[in-house]
C-alpha cells in the first residue's frame, strides 16, 4: 500500500489518497473539499479510484465525497451507521461554517467493526472508535502497520467530544482499548496536523495519561 496525504478545506483537514500498487486501484478517505486538486493527484499517478471511505460525517472529512463518487461512478463507504444525522445535516454543518451550500446525502454503505475493505490487494480492517462522533471509525493496514485515525487521536492531542452526540469517554475508550493495543510501532495518519505513532502518543500525550 502507498498513500499520499492531501490536506483540503481551510480546516486543512488530512484526506489520504491511498493505492493499491499492484494494481492500481485508488480509494479517497475523507475527501472533504477541493474536488479538482483530489482528482489531479489521481490522475498523475494514473490510479483508478474505486472507492470512497469516510471515518465520520463531519463537513471537512464527508462533504465532497458524494460529488466524487457521483463524478466517478463508484460508492461512498462508511462510516457507521450512527453518524446518519450528521449526514442528515450537512446543509447546516455548511451554513454554520461558512463553506458553499451542500446538499444532505447518506453514503452507500455503512460500516460494522472489524469489516474488511477491499483496494485491489490492500485490505482495510474497519475499528469502531466512538467518542469523536459515535459513528467514527478508523482503517488499518496490518502489513504496513498503518491506520487512518480520523479525529479520534493527534500528535499531542485527541479528538474533541463536544460536538452533538459525542463522548470523552466514549473517546478515550477507543484509543486506549481499541487501536493502542494494535502496538506502538503503529503509525497514524490523522484527520489533522503530522503523523505520530501509537508509541509515541502511549508515553507522551497528556490526555492518555
Amino acid at each position: 500500500m502507498k498513500y499520499q496525504i492531501i490536506p483540503v478545506t481551510p480546516l486543512q483537514q488530512n484526506c489520504s489518497l491511498i493505492w493499491c500498487e499492484e494494481t492500481g486501484k485508488a480509494a479517497l478517505i475523507d475527501p472533504g473539499g477541493d474536488v479538482d486538486r483530489l482528482l489531479q493527484a489521481i490522475a498523475e499517478k494514473g490510479l483508478h479510484l474505486v472507492k470512497i471511505l469516510l471515518t465520520h460525517g463531519h463537513l471537512d472529512h464527508a462533504g465532497s465525497a458524494r460529488e466524487v463518487a457521483d463524478y466517478k461512478g463508484i460508492q461512498v463507504i462508511g462510516p457507521q451507521r450512527e453518524d446518519a444525522f450528521l449526514f442528515e445535516a450537512m446543509p447546516k454543518q455548511a451554513e454554520n461554517y461558512g463553506f458553499p451550500p451542500l446538499k444532505a446525502y447518506m453514503p452507500d454503505h455503512w460500516l460494522v467493526e472489524h469489516e474488511v475493505v477491499d483496494i485491489g490487494d490492500v485490505q482495510l480492517t474497519v475499528i469502531h472508535c466512538p467518542g469523536h462522533t459515535p459513528g467514527h471509525v478508523a482503517f488499518y493496514h496490518a502489513p504496513s502497520k498503518t491506520a487512518f485515525v480520523g479525529d479520534i487521536l493527534f500528535q499531542g492531542s485527541v479528538g474533541r467530544s463536544d460536538f452533538p452526540r459525542g463522548n470523552h469517554a466514549d473517546l478515550i475508550h477507543s484509543i486506549k482499548a481499541k487501536l493502542l493495543p494494535l502496538g506502538d510501532e503503529v503509525v497514524f495518519v490523522p484527520g489533522h496536523g503530522p503523523n505520530s505513532s501509537f508509541g509515541v502518543e502511549r508515553e507522551t500525550n497528556p490526555f492518555l495519561q
